[in-house]
């Protein structure tokens, strides 16, 4: 399996300097644990979280999860220490806050030069300069470690005086935008976190909004988010035979070479079957999981 190819219906944030939520987090069933060293740690704890990320990547135990630490922008006093440290980590991926434009993930790429080349560069979307940069920020991907997107609402919201409503309407453009700068240079895009981890109707609601969108999953902070967020992002049955059909259709001797059929009362075009054939290896892939 590609790094691509990887389901990540769920990635799970955590504070690095939580020792108990790291241990936890190795029996989730989420697809990505984010060690972060941002937002959930205090100005004091950061070397102590930095040190803790590091020592965990290297004492493993997290199974086939993608293990993600979240650095410290490079414009703070940890940043440059943060991707110098994590450079050397066997961490899957860094992911890095704030990102305007394609110089930021080109500065960031710099300070990860010395890292094996399988780490990959997540970037948070999340500023106002973003929302207008998204194609020549995406487009880094094609020369570099540049990997996936997750979106940060909560930091948007705040730059632009926005509310974030149960149907996040203020932020409805920007995030169809940035799914489809995502998919013309090949990357993964996760959804933003919901603050309501207590409220599951609320949270189930919202990640199928982000689902319609066509993201690949969306980020967590909470473990009882993880189990409704894996269900939505899941092919489910209804949807698995529809795309079995079309590919049994597709694959009759008399319909080779054919651009559209009939399947099942329907219309089916070769677009369809690409999008079938992708439904289906998702579902093999989450079902090989452990």
């Amino acid at each position: 399996m590609t790094p691509a190819d990887r389901p990540r219906r769920s990635a799970l944030y955590l504070p690095a300097s939580n020792a108990k939520a790291i241990a936890k987090a190795r029996t989730l069933p989420c697809d990505v644990v984010i060690l972060d060293l941002e937002d959930a740690v205090p100005p004091e704890a950061k070397d102590e979280a930095r040190a803790a990320a590091v020592a965990a990547v290297a004492e493993g135990g997290f199974g086939d999860r993608e293990v993600v630490i979240r650095a410290n922008g490079l414009d703070t006093a940890w940043g440059a220490d943060d991707l110098a440290a994590i450079a050397g980590s066997r961490a899957d991926a860094v992911l890095v806050p704030k990102v305007d434009g394609p110089e930021a993930i080109a500065r960031y790429e710099a300070a990860l030069a010395a890292a094996p080349a399988a780490m990959q560069l997540w970037a948070m979307i999340e500023t106002c300069a973003s929302v207008f940069a998204l194609e020549p920020i995406a487009a880094t991907a094609r020369t570099g470690r540049l990997a996936a997107w997750i979106i940060g609402t909560n930091d948007l919201a705040k730059e632009m005086r926005a509310q974030l409503t149960p149907g996040r309407e203020a932020f409805l453009p920007f995030l169809s935008m940035a799914v489809a700068a995502a998919r013309a240079h090949g990357l993964a895009i996760l959804d933003g976190v919901c603050n309501e981890f207590r409220d599951l109707d609320a949270f189930t609601a919202e990640a199928r909004q982000g689902m319609v969108f066509g993201f690949d999953g969306k980020s967590l902070i909470h473990p009882a988010q993880v189990d409704p967020c894996n269900l939505v992002f899941s092919p489910g049955e209804a949807e698995l035979a529809w795309a079995r059909a079309v590919i049994a259709a597709f694959d009759q001797p008399e319909n080779r070479g054919k651009g559209a059929i009939r399947v099942e009362g329907k219309m089916a075009e070769l677009l369809h079957l690409d999008q079938a054939q992708r439904l289906v290896a998702l579902a093999e892939r989450i079902a090989a999981r452990p």
